[in-house]
């Protein structure tokens, strides 16, 4: 596989879906212009390709409506930033491929294993290379617990448990007003959507041993029409009486608080700024933030469960729960001599080791990190460093996301949602 460019020229890439994750991924041009160029955009939205033009000082011969008008021009950069919607990014991403260039692709990688086997089939066949988005690899929070695990300082694993904590408002902006919502629009569960960040780790830490078998619970027991409140409208700043001391009030969320603007706000990402009352107007009309999060069309659980039996005997289980006061990651890893333990945003872990001397029970290592504010503790832009050296032809961190490398957790996330329907527990295949 060709190098695409010496390390004296930086990487090119166009933006495909120019959304808040791939603009997020591009900024990396922004504070490294010798490493990382932006020159071009694809996306249907006139306001995006447009705003996205002037963020990256773009001509217009570089902005494109659609993938066809983009690769009729043959190949004009090294790359692409795929950050179109989850049901987009493998029909977006073969005729990519086949045009020439390398992608990173946000995650979920596709929304079955058979559409997956057919882009590893295609960048195979055509020689590329695919990264995908699986940020917290590079989170250094797990990195140093897979540095640990690597070195033996727990010994064999033995049972994992992780956990994810989706706040309340993340619940209700992504989950149930959002684009997450419907597994029907969106093509993807909430296991997948949220979720295979956590898989994917379960699979990475396991370090090569395969998973073989899933089984899995949960449901859609909350965000209900039949648990609104008595009394509840359908949007909050349009007709609900109870509005003012309700959780998930709208106002509250979106106006007093300021959260989620980059979804909430359309183009919010490239600058766009609505005033206050154009925002207040926006959710008690049409924008779909401002509905009760008990009467929308939401049809993904709010929370499950799943168990995982891996080549070799180790286990390990994930829960998600959407609703959470404190929103977070756990991570508990049990081994035959030893164990580790902690929250990522705590921004530090424990190791624990057996002592059995007089007096002890365990010897304790506490693993201060410099953890980021940010939702995937700072790995998002090291994603993006790594991806533009493997395309200088430098060797990848014991972290890449290459392809090949990231579809297990995603094979445990189909799995996982097959069991729970079927109430059976399912086998996964080999690759």
């Amino acid at each position: 596989m060709e190098t695409n460019r010496s390390s004296n020229n930086p990487i090119t890439a166009i933006i495909v879906g120019a959304g808040h994750r791939a603009v997020l991924y591009a900024s990396y041009a922004r504070a490294h212009p010798d490493e990382l160029q932006i020159v071009g955009v694809v996306d249907p939205d006139p306001v995006r390709r447009h705003q996205c033009a002037d963020k990256f000082g773009l001509h217009a011969d570089a902005v494109f409506e659609g993938i066809e008008q983009l690769t009729s021009r043959g190949k004009i950069a090294d790359a692409v930033i795929n950050g179109t919607m989850d049901a987009q990014h493998v029909e977006t991403s073969l005729p990519l491929l086949r045009a020439g260039y390398d992608i990173l692709l946000e995650k979920p990688i596709g929304t079955s294993a058979e559409e997956i086997r057919e882009l590893l089939d295609c960048a195979r066949a055509c020689g590329r290379r695919v990264m995908i988005c699986h940020v917290l690899r590079y989170a250094p929070f797990y990195v140093e617990i897979y540095k640990r695990l690597a070195a033996g300082a727990i010994g064999e694993i033995q049972n994992m448990q992780t956990t994810e904590l989706v706040s309340y408002h993340h619940m209700a902006m992504g989950f149930v007003r959002g684009k997450w919502s419907s597994k029907q629009q969106c093509k993807s569960s909430m296991l997948l959507a949220k979720c295979c960040h956590d898989l994917d780790l379960l699979t990475w830490m396991m370090r090569g041993a395969a998973p073989e078998t899933v089984g899995s619970m949960g449901g859609l027991t909350y965000f209900r029409p039949e648990r609104a409140p008595e009394g509840a409208g359908t949007r909050c700043l349009l007709d609900c009486p109870i509005e003012a001391s309700c959780t998930y009030s709208a106002r509250k969320h979106y106006v007093e608080q300021g959260l989620w603007k980059s979804y909430v706000s359309p183009h919010y990402h490239l600058g766009v700024r609505w005033t206050e009352d154009q925002l207040v107007e926006s959710l008690r009309t049409d924008n779909p933030y401002g509905r009760c999060v008990w009467k929308c069309d939401n049809d993904v659980v709010d929370h499950q469960s799943v168990v995982v039996q891996f080549a070799g005997g180790a286990t390990a289980t994930h829960n998600m729960v959407g609703g959470a006061s404190k929103p977070g990651r756990r991570m508990h890893i049990i081994g035959t001599e030893g164990e580790i333990e902690g929250f990522m945003e705590d921004g530090y872990f424990i190791v624990r080791r057996p002592d059995p001397r007089r007096g002890h029970e365990y010897a304790e290592e506490r693993v201060e990190l410099n953890v980021s504010k940010d939702m995937h503790g700072g790995g998002d832009l090291r994603l993006v460093a790594d991806f533009v050296r493997v395309l200088r032809g430098e060797q990848p961190s014991i972290s890449s996301t290459a392809l090949e490398q990231s579809i297990y957790g995603h094979l445990i996330g189909f799995a996982a949602d097959e069991a729970m329907a079927s109430g059976q527990v399912v086998a996964i295949p080999r690759l």
